[in-house]
């Protein structure tokens, strides 16, 4: 729903936006890149479990299910994909029951409140944490 949902929270940029500016940025570098959406927490777990031969690094904006699904924490520990949980919003700025994520203490990183940004942010932070465990 973004681009409709709450503009102010949110913004104006669809996913499909976001999505075609990503895959061309990992096309210049290189780079192999797959986007999943569901609004279905299960099509979610299924889509983490298959990923695990085939995916380097998820970036993952799980919505809702980031205050709530023990099902996404254990597929994404199942799989022991590095990941980074991503949120356009600032969530530490909304209600207090977003404040709370399942998934934060097992992902590498946090980015939260830079709006369509945030998927950019947690790109280029994905390249170069697998960059520097390809140097070890």
């Amino acid at each position: 729903m973004l681009g409709l949902r709450e503009r102010g929270i949110y913004g104006s940029r669809t996913l499909d936006d976001i999505v075609s500016e990503l895959q061309e940025n990992t096309k210049q570098r290189g780079i192999g890149f797959l986007a999943i959406q569901s609004n279905s927490e299960g099509e979610l777990v299924d889509a983490i479990q298959k990923s695990r031969d085939s995916v380097s690094f998820i970036l993952l904006n799980a919505g809702a299910y980031s205050h709530s699904s023990i099902a996404i924490r254990d597929a994404l520990l199942a799989v022991a994909i590095p990941f980074i949980e991503l949120h356009v919003s600032n969530v530490y700025s909304r209600e207090p029951f977003r404040h709370r994520s399942l998934l934060s203490d097992i992902a590498e990183g946090v980015i939260v409140g830079f709006g369509a940004f945030s998927y950019n942010l947690a790109l280029d932070a994905a390249i170069q944490y697998l960059a520097g465990r390809e140097s070890d």
